[in-house]
C-alpha cells in the first residue's frame, strides 16, 4: 500500500513539474512588460519559434541565431545588442554603451 502511494505521489509531482516547465515562456511574457529580442539567445535556449526547421522553445540551432528570440524586459533588447525584428546571420550581439 505504501509503495503504491509513493508511486502515485511521485507521478503527481512529476506532472506538476512538467506543467510548470511547459508554461515557462508564457509566464515570462506575463511578468511585467516584455518584448521579443532576436539574436541574443544561445543554442537551444530560445523562448519559441526560431524560423524554418524549428518549432518552439529550445530549438534554435546556433548561438545568437538571428531568427531566434528570448523574452527580455521592455526597452532592454536594443541595449543588450539584440534586435526587435528577426535578422540574418548569427553574429554575437554588441551591447550599446551609455
Amino acid at each position: 500500500m505504501k509503495t503504491t502511494l509513493g508511486i502515485a505521489a511521485a507521478s503527481l509531482a512529476s506532472l506538476a513539474a512538467a506543467s510548470l516547465i511547459a508554461t515557462a515562456p508564457v509566464a515570462a511574457q506575463t511578468k511585467g512588460a516584455k518584448e521579443k529580442c532576436y539574436g541574443v539567445s544561445l543554442k537551444a535556449k530560445n523562448d519559441c519559434a526560431a524560423g524554418p526547421g524549428t518549432s518552439c522553445a529550445g530549438t534554435s540551432t546556433a548561438d545568437y541565431q538571428g531568427n531566434a528570440w528570448k523574452y527580455v524586459a521592455k526597452g532592454e533588447c536594443v541595449k543588450i545588442g539584440g534586435s526587435l525584428a528577426a535578422k540574418k546571420g548569427n553574429s554575437k550581439p554588441v551591447p550599446q554603451k551609455g
